[in-house]
């Protein structure tokens, strides 16, 4: 079974961080990832961009509209996310308290729909 786990932090929390803070950073992040790799779990992953450079973008009504920025203002954003492949919900959770981001933000899980597609 496919999950996501959306990962969402506050961009405020990563203000004063210095070039050293980011590499280790990277190297955190970068265990884990080889840790779901080790596990044969690992999908896939990315980190985005600051929300600041977000279009948002909706038909609904049969009218275009393109929005500047997230969909919602709001204080935690969506800052990237993993994609694994494990037995059931507790696998998921599992690996998701091993998550990074999980120690400064929230990382929200969802089960994909797609099945076997």
């Amino acid at each position: 079974m496919r999950y996501t786990f959306l990962l969402y932090s506050d961009p405020a929390d990563f203000a004063d961080m210095t070039q050293d803070d980011w590499a280790a950073m990277q190297q955190v992040y970068g265990a884990y990832i080889g840790a779901l790799r080790e596990a044969g779990v690992f999908v896939d992953t990315d980190w985005l961009q600051p929300v600041g450079t977000a279009t948002t973008l909706s038909l609904k009504g049969g009218t275009k509209t393109v929005q500047d920025g997230p969909f919602a203002d709001t204080k935690e954003t969506l800052g990237g996310f993993f994609v694994i492949d494990v037995p059931d919900l507790d696998a998921a959770m599992a690996w998701a308290e091993k998550c990074p981001a999980a120690r400064t933000g929230k990382v929200e899980i969802r089960a994909s729909a797609m099945g076997g597609m």
